[in-house]
């Protein structure tokens, strides 16, 4: 029986290598048939290399200065202010208790894992119904790397479209956590949460020491966090954003055709969006087929969605209009596809995943339509 069964992980395993091989060698042969191999090769290395001395070192900077920032709000109690603040909003907008606030603003200060502390402590968790505690990862994903993202559009111009997107991002949030409620709140899998006598007062982020040294600890705390996440996007940057771009655009020169240069591809992305433009220009703006690239990279890692702007900026895609769509789905999306897994398997909820992704991937999506038409009716009144 051992012996038939080794034989069968073998037989699948070798089924799964050729498949791979397949797809791996149609993929590269299709673009290396277009782009000639050499000329592929040059453009992969010049785009990464490009977006590592260009977008990533750039990011890393400013996830440095925002992480510094956030760990000064949370030392000195400002984030519980701003909990306090926005605790009337959670009941009738996300069906959440009020202290669900901070979950967001975590997140909104760091990156959607930051929500699984909160779960998992104590004093937080009793407030919720154990399909509540569950829908919290949609609701903390919804405001994810928001700092990161809306000091990076900011810093291209656009911070007044940015402050929309983080209203489509609510906005989306509040869909994506409604509809994990509504999908599971008779689940099997839900277990029922036990009183545990915690207090939501006994949730502490301060530290020990005079003003000065909290203080300094802070931002220095808080810098090295940035600097963990900004090596932490590093991969997804090069690596997606690199993949993307190439299914993104053409060559540099179409006369002179490719000349392994960066940034240089086949545009398969904007075929397959041109061909249902008229979908992307009603409900997203998009007014150029390529944008797609943006919300389809911040599936997997917001930051490297973030590594497209400059060269669509180069391009002359980007408006006002398109970053508000930006930030809302790049903010409700922050990489769900590449973190959920791993989140839903710390809090022992493995069997909804794929009711999350699926909450998640439709709150992204309104948070999308209504940025863009927030945007819209805003315009009316005020010039961005």
């Amino acid at each position: 029986m051992k012996k038939y069964l080794r034989l069968q992980f073998l037989t699948r395993r070798r089924i799964e290598a050729g498949a791979f091989l397949l797809v791996f060698f149609i993929f590269f042969g299709f673009l290396g048939g277009r782009m000639g191999t050499a000329n592929l090769i040059n453009t992969i290395m010049a785009t990464a290399y490009d977006l590592l001395l260009k977008t990533v070192l750039y990011i890393m900077a400013i996830t440095v200065l925002s992480g510094a920032l956030s760990r000064l709000l949370i030392e000195f109690g400002v984030i519980r202010l701003l909990e306090y603040i926005f605790k009337p909003l959670m009941g009738p907008i996300y069906r959440l208790p009020g202290v669900a606030a901070l979950g967001g603003i975590m997140t909104f200060f760091s990156d959607n894992p930051a929500i699984i502390g909160l779960l998992k402590d104590k004093n937080f968790n009793q407030y919720f119904k154990p399909h509540q505690l569950v829908s919290l990862t949609n609701f903390g994903t919804a405001f994810g790397m928001g700092l990161v993202v809306v000091t990076f559009m900011a810093s291209l111009g656009y911070f007044t479209s940015a402050v929309v997107g983080i209203i489509g991002a609510g906005f989306g949030g509040m869909i994506s956590t409604r509809l994990m409620q509504r999908s599971i709140k008779n689940s099997p899998y839900l277990r029922e949460a036990k009183p545990s006598g915690g207090s939501a007062e006994k949730i502490s982020f301060k530290t020990e020491g005079s003003l000065f040294l909290r203080f300094l600890n802070s931002i220095l705390d808080g810098g090295k966090t940035g600097v963990e996440l900004g090596l932490a996007i590093i991969p997804g940057v090069l690596i997606i954003s690199t993949l993307v771009m190439i299914l993104t655009f053409g060559p540099a020169n179409p006369a002179a055709g490719y000349q392994g240069l960066a940034y240089e591809g086949v545009r398969v992305l904007p075929w397959l969006a041109g061909q249902v433009s008229w979908f992307f220009d009603f409900f997203f703006g998009f007014k150029h087929p390529e944008l797609i690239a943006f919300p389809i990279t911040s599936l997997g890692a917001v930051g490297a969605a973030l590594g497209l702007m400059k060269q669509f900026i180069s391009a002359g895609f980007i408006d006002g209009g398109v970053v508000a769509v930006f930030t809302a789905m790049g903010m409700c999306w922050s990489g769900f596809l590449s973190t959920y897994t791993a989140m839903y398997d710390s809090i022992g909820y493995r069997g909804l995943l794929s009711k999350g992704l699926v909450a998640q991937t439709i709150g992204g999506l309104c948070a999308g339509v209504f940025a863009h038409w927030l945007h819209v009716l805003l315009s009316m009144f005020i010039t961005f």
